[in-house]
């Protein structure tokens, strides 16, 4: 489904720098969530969680198969409600019922999948469901001129090689990434999550990959990596959080961390930290 008449999507440097804040707006943290719990049923899957992230940061989210990371994302992207807790971006309570909410105040979620369409262009991938239209008389079509307009300033500012004509199924893994990553950007996401972006993709492609992770902290935007990872949590991240069995066990600076004390936390060895 596509945009109205008058559709306009801003080129990248038309987009404001998140890190021009007033003073008042910099105290306040991006994201925070408070005591944030989730049932379902008799399962416990998250009890009273609280973390923060700050605008620009990278949180590197680890822990084991069923720690809770994928029930946090999705309480934060929008397709689960909390049983109990609360959630308040730029210093403002929100409340998402579904995904579209969370998007209408900045979140994007960049899925393992990616969920990008193989037969289709790097462009039309960007714009899927949003598609900008363009009128002569009565008929209205895809203004796909802007599209690859748009596109190609994305991924210059992404640094990234992908073209925007190219189709997704000749992609490498990390370009499939920078697509991804480039149809978050025309919403001026304010946080974006990535689960799981360097799996089963080469060693050179993830370093692509960390590179474009860079470029969104670089922007201003916060971004949650949900990482099994280790040298791509240490090597990007600013923070770190570590979740056990529905738990918060570990929340510090990425600085005062280590791969061993990661390690423990997570196999339960370090109770907490």
């Amino acid at each position: 489904m596509g945009n109205g008449d008058g559709a306009r999507f801003e080129t990248p440097a038309q987009f404001p720098d998140q890190t021009d804040r007033t003073g008042e707006e910099s105290r306040v943290s991006r994201l925070v969530f408070s005591g944030i719990s989730k049932n379902f049923g008799a399962i416990q899957a998250l009890s009273d969680v609280s973390l923060s992230i700050e605008a620009g940061e990278v949180l590197g989210l680890m822990g084991d198969n069923g720690a809770g990371k994928s029930t946090l994302v999705k309480i934060i992207a929008g397709n689960f409600r909390p049983s109990a807790g609360e959630i308040c971006i730029d210093g403002l309570p929100v409340t998402f019922h579904k995904p579209i909410d969370a998007q209408r105040q900045g979140v994007e979620m960049v899925y393992q999948d990616l969920a990008l369409a193989d037969n289709l262009s790097a462009a039309s991938n960007v714009f899927l469901g949003r598609e900008p239209l363009r009128r002569f008389g009565p008929i209205r079509y895809i203004d796909y001129r802007r599209m690859n307009a748009v596109s190609a300033d994305l991924f210059k500012q992404l640094k990234s090689e992908t073209r925007p004509r190219q189709l997704v199924r000749r992609m490498s893994g990390g370009q499939r990434q920078a697509v991804a990553i480039a149809r978050t950007l025309l919403s001026e996401p304010k946080i974006v999550m990535m689960d799981e972006p360097t799996a089963a993709i080469s060693v050179r492609q993830v370093a692509e990959v960390l590179d474009l992770i860079r470029r969104l902290r670089d922007r201003g935007i916060s971004v949650i990596l949900i990482s099994h990872r280790m040298p791509d949590i240490f090597s990007v991240a600013d923070k770190i959080a570590v979740l056990r069995r529905g738990r918060l066990v570990c929340r510090k600076p990425i600085s005062a961390s280590s791969p061993e004390e990661v390690t423990g936390l997570i196999t339960g060895a370090i109770d907490a930290a």
